[in-house]
């Protein structure tokens, strides 16, 4: 006889375990998981991914309704100069997951509070930056990398240190007419993080630790870790003949001291599960509100060009050349996420209220790592699980 997903739970020795202690189970679409060993099959995409030099080693962590489904450590932390094998609690160099956590986070507090509007434009906190055609630049165009500006301005630009490389960007020229096109900006969000220091009065880094990371309970979570933390914290790359373990890996960061709207921030997998629970509860956790319901679902809407391209929100990705996290089963723009550069992913599925993180250090030891489908792999695994095959509703 057929049992349906209710029933089988019932029939599992850990839901009549936890019936006996008194907890009752609430039947949800995750249910399609006859249990946790369902999802033991996607071990073989990060080992194979591993064997393949695609990357050392791999956190992968699945939550579904306020539950980790799935935590597991694969390969290695370290390659060089020694082997150390990956742990669950293991501290990653993020990259680009700093735009959505840390600063796109910050703004949307600050718009919470009143203190600014996306629709406001940048020069009104940064006078500076409101010349050469970058006057009506908005935070909104900057948010969903609208406004123009160049993707990477020239490392030389830093060379007479963070202030000179702020300066030359504030002084540059958009490459294109601002709110016309998609051009995926690490210089758009050096300026949001500059806006939020403006706003506040406090560096990014503070106000981040203070208003977002401390409430929220992500120990692990900041810029520039603690020495005490390089022992589980993954290896980069090589800069100057040392490894960088625990110093951000992107160089516009490092030249701005560590501290950038683009980069800068360090994680582990419990962390990013915490604020990816924070947005499925639409802005609080455990207790602790950092945002308004409201300004949740305005912050994670996507929102496109005219011509329906160019799927982001304001701070994460939803349907571009960069969504490689969603996989083929999330489904196309009600779900978003992020990558960084040196192989980190995170995807939230808000409606069914489950998310997937995945942390790799791809650029160790020597910068050739490539987690791209790894990335749509795991999630198109993981997400078939929770959610079933729907093969007429999957993206193309």
């Amino acid at each position: 006889m057929m049992h349906s997903p209710s029933a089988r739970w019932l029939f599992n020795p850990i839901a009549i375990l936890l019936i006996v202690c008194g907890f009752s189970p609430c039947f949800t679409r995750a249910e399609l998981l006859d249990d946790i060993a369902s999802l033991h099959g996607v071990d073989a995409i990060p080992d194979d991914a591993i064997a393949h030099h695609d990357c050392p080693g791999a956190v992968l962590y699945v939550g579904s309704h306020d539950r980790a489904v799935y935590r597991k450590a694969y390969g290695h932390r370290a390659l060089q100069p020694e082997t150390v094998d990956m742990t669950t609690d293991t501290v990653f160099d993020l990259a680009s997951l700093s735009k959505p956590i840390g600063c796109s986070t910050a703004i949307m507090i600050l718009a919470d509070r009143g203190k600014l509007a996306v629709a406001d434009k940048v020069a009104k906190f940064l006078p500076s930056f409101g010349n050469r055609g970058k006057e009506a630049i908005t935070i909104e165009q900057l948010l969903l990398h609208r406004g123009g500006l160049i993707p990477d301005n020239p490392m030389s630009d830093f060379n007479g240190g963070g202030a000179a490389g702020l300066a030359a960007i504030f002084n540059s020229t958009p490459q294109w007419e601002p709110g016309t096109r998609f051009a995926y900006s690490d210089v758009g969000f050096i300026v949001l993080g500059e806006v939020v220091k403006a706003v506040d009065g406090r560096s990014l880094d503070r106000f981040a630790k203070e208003e977002i990371f401390d409430p929220l309970g992500m120990i692990d979570t900041g810029y520039n870790p603690p020495a005490t933390s390089r022992p589980r914290t993954a290896p980069t790359e090589k800069r100057g003949g040392e490894w960088m373990l625990g110093t951000v890996h992107d160089p516009r960061a490092f030249a701005l001291g560590g501290v950038a709207g683009h980069a800068g921030l360090f994680s582990t997998a419990d962390d990013l599960a915490r604020f990816c629970r924070m947005i499925l509860h639409g802005g609080s956790l455990d207790g602790k509100r950092i945002l308004s319901e409201a300004m949740v679902k305005e912050w994670t809407h996507t929102r496109t060009l005219p011509d329906g391209t160019a799927g982001r929100t304001y701070g994460f990705d939803s349907d571009t050349g960069y969504s490689q996290p969603r996989g083929e089963r999330f489904e196309r723009g009600t779900t978003f996420g992020h990558t960084g550069f040196t192989g980190t992913s995170l995807w939230i599925d808000p409606k069914n209220e489950c998310f997937v993180i995945l942390l790799t250090n791809a650029v160790h030891p020597d910068g050739k790592g490539d987690v791209r489908a790894l990335r749509r792999k795991v999630s198109t695994f993981v997400a078939e699980k929770l959610l079933g095959t729907v093969e007429n509703n999957r993206s193309k």
